[in-house]
Order: structure tokens, then sequence, then C-alpha cells
């Protein structure tokens, strides 16, 4: 069984889930923004994911269930089940760690270029990539890189743009997941609808995901099925 942690509803599992199912390797999402809660007990997880969302790790106040999966994580990362934070998935796994995440230098939204490190060419998360290849990224926070972990990808406006910590822990500032429809509602909600450069911010980021979709969800299942292998489930 492997647990996918939701944040927001718009902010879902999207390829990730098509490829899991297609291993028939079971699935349980829940989603804690709509009032779900975190599993008391992690012993029936094989792997966890951990989604985005538009909240701050900073912001318990405002939205409690981040306390309680600040602990749940914690728990996740000393039993070394395996886990993959994506966009804030990222940035709660490196608190749990102790790290620092703040604003970043710049709010990236849109398609950018990310590089490996060394160590991220030589990790097998990223096996299959290229050495440099195009993301999506849709956040203002970004975080420090835990004591012991290895930064794996960087890009030059936000250096810190994926780590692993111990043998099996993961985190990707950028989206892996994200599909056309859910970039299309990410728009709706998060850009003002009556700017008109945020109009046309919508429709550059719609025009390039149609244009580069085969190559980006083939990179997208690289990763996943990368992410199963290291979980021993594939």
């Amino acid at each position: 069984m492997i647990l996918i942690v939701k944040h927001i509803a718009i902010e879902g599992p999207g390829t990730f889930e098509y490829f899991l199912k297609k291993k028939d390797l079971g699935l349980r999402v829940i989603e804690l923004g709509g009032g779900e809660s975190l599993p008391k007990d992690t012993s029936p997880f094989k792997a966890v994911i951990v989604l985005g969302g538009p909240m701050n790790v900073y912001e318990e106040e405002a939205y409690p269930f981040l306390k309680a999966e600040d602990l749940f994580l914690k728990d996740v990362l000393e039993r070394e089940i395996p886990l993959l934070g994506i966009c804030l998935g990222s940035q709660l796994i490196a608190k749990a760690c102790g790290a620092k995440v703040a604003k970043a230098p710049v709010k990236e939204v849109g398609w950018k270029k990310v590089s490996l490190t060394k160590e991220g060419k030589a990790d097998l998360i990223f096996n299959g990539l290229k050495n440099e290849f195009d993301v999506f990224q849709w956040h203002e926070d970004t975080f420090d890189i835990p004591e012991n972990g290895q930064l794996l990808a960087t890009a030059r406006s936000c250096p810190h743009q994926a780590f692993r910590v111990g043998k099996n822990a993961y985190g990707v500032q950028f989206h892996v997941e994200v599909t056309g429809p859910m970039i299309n509602d990410w728009a709706e909600v998060y850009l003002n609808k009556e700017d008109a450069d945020s109009k046309k911010k919508k429709d550059e980021i719609l025009k390039q995901y149609k244009m580069t979709k085969i190559q980006y969800d083939s990179q997208a299942e690289i990763i996943c099925n990368n992410f199963l292998n290291l979980a021993k489930l594939s």
C-alpha cells in the first residue's frame, strides 16, 4: 500500500496516480485540507508521497493539520519508509528534518530548467534523465538542505531544487506530477483573472505544456518508476 497525502483538492497526484494504478500496488489518498486525518499507524505503508498546496509550512495556526503532518513525517523518516515530497511536500520533509524553510529568492511560476548536481547525476531517483531538464514550477518558498542531506538538483533562480536525506527520503521543489487540467485549475484559482499579464502567463504555460506533454509525461514516469525501484515496489 502506498499513501498519498493531499493538502487541497486541486493539487492531486496527477500522472503519478495513473502510473501507480498501472502497477496495481494499492493506493490510499487522503486530503488533509478536506478534513481527513493522517493514519496513526504507518506500518501498513510501503511508501509515502506528499503533494503540494498553497499553504506554507510555517502557517500552522491557519492550517492546524500541518502540526500533525510534521509529527507524521518525522515518524516516516525514523522508520525509513520510502518518502517523496513534491513542492510543499519537499518543504515539509525539510522542516521535519530540522532544516529552514523560507521565502525563495524569486517566486517561480511556469516552466523552468533545473540541473542535476554531481550527486544528483549519481542518484537512482534521476536515473534515465538528462543532466538538465524542464520542470513545472509554482512556489514562493524554498528549503535549506537538511543536515546530512545531499543537494541533487539546482537552478540559477532558486538553487535548492531537490534533495535526498537518509537512504530513501526525497524532496523535489518542482512539480513532476501535473497534468494540463491541473495547470488550468491552478491558473484559475491562483492567478488574478482580471490581470492581463496573468492571463498571458496562463496561456503561455498551457501552450508550453501542450508542446512538451509527451516528453514531460515520460519524464514523470521515469521519476515515479525510479522511486518505486528504490522502494522495492516495481
